[in-house]
């Protein structure tokens, strides 16, 4: 498998083996089935695991756990993860650390190497109008970010309970690029990564999202990218897995996205092998999350990143779809 460094940490494999699969967030497995499709995955060149407490109530990382037994191969790396949003102030460092430390013991480590702050991060006066719980659960003003969070990070770290620390950059654009170009700054940033520029139910602003901004500002900036939803949760395979409403964003992009299965037919190829290569093939991706859930799913992506990326033709060719909105502002950071 090729591999690729991670921003300015070390080696990773293109393809990182994600806990939403093992978590049966996308659909249902077993743990015998979970712990066979890691075991599979470290022997196919797999380097790093991407993994959270809240994938499956705590089921992803027991998988790994009991895969292991608290043997890990030694270039094996993992993340975990930690959601913020106001019920926490006031409590942070104590939910970060107590966070870290269960996933500790469900891991059998005594360190990861990443830890990435799971919440969207926005700028001190905004309004979720589009779901206002968000403040509550899952989302970090820009002050509490710098001034509260990224310190707690860094004193994890120079405890050597971590190596690293991250954030998924699902947030506002805005806030998440100057948090790549802030400092201290993450090592790491989890974005966006298919052709059609969308995280669907992640998303809860009205703003564009800007993906491809986000990964240029993170490459400007020496952060690492991990790249995420290259399918979009489904609505970029043959066909939706689980049961989801008419106005779900899922389902809505699976219909969007007509146009790219008929080019994949056309091809000769399945969506979700075109997808994750055309992701493989975006500039400035370091490694990209995979959402399996089972041995042959994992087999049919490594399949497709065997193949390599995709040449210009057929890159062009799905650009030519226009399934990506472009977002009409010009980046404040210059081109990769």
């Amino acid at each position: 498998m090729e591999t690729r460094t991670l921003g300015t940490l070390w080696p990773v494999s293109a393809l990182t083996l994600g806990g939403g699969g093992l978590g049966q967030v996308w659909g249902g497995t077993t743990r015998e089935e979970a712990i066979a499709t890691v075991r599979l995955a470290v022997d196919k060149g797999i380097t790093l695991l991407d993994l959270a407490p809240l994938y499956g109530r705590g089921e992803a990382e027991a998988v790994v756990g009991e895969t292991f037994e608290g043997r890990w191969p030694s270039h094996l790396r993992v993340t975990t993860k930690c959601m913020l949003g106001s019920r926490h102030f006031g409590d942070i460092a104590r939910r970060l650390e107590t966070s870290l430390t269960r996933s500790l013991a469900t891991l059998r480590r005594e360190q990861v190497d990443i830890f990435i702050l799971h919440s969207n991060i926005h700028p001190d006066d905004y309004e979720y109008t589009l779901d206002p719980d968000s403040h509550i659960h899952r989302a970090v003003p820009m002050s509490v970010f710098t001034g509260e969070i990224a310190p707690v990070f860094e004193k994890l770290k120079a405890k050597g309970l971590i190596g690293a620390w991250g954030i998924t950059g699902t947030g506002l654009p805005r806030s998440i690029m100057d948090a790549l170009r802030g400092e201290p700054k993450p090592a790491v940033v989890q974005a966006v990564t298919n052709l059609l520029d969308s995280a669907g139910g992640m998303r809860r602003y009205e703003e564009p999202a800007e993906p491809r901004n986000i990964i240029r500002t993170a490459k400007n900036n020496d952060v690492g990218v991990m790249g995420i939803r290259a399918v979009q949760a489904g609505a970029l395979t043959a066909a939706l897995d689980r049961p989801l409403g008419a106005d779900d964003p899922e389902t809505k992009d699976y219909a969007r996205a007509a146009p790219f299965r008929a080019l994949a037919a056309e091809l000769g190829e399945n969506p979700a092998d075109l997808a994750h290569r055309y992701a493989l093939s975006m500039e400035g991706v370091d490694t990209l999350v995979l959402g399996v859930k089972n041995r042959a799913e994992l087999q049919a992506s490594l399949d497709a990143e065997a193949k390599g990326p995709l040449g210009d033709e057929i890159y062009r060719r799905i650009e030519a779809l226009g399934l990506r909105r472009q977002v009409p502002r010009i980046p404040l950071d210059a081109p990769i």
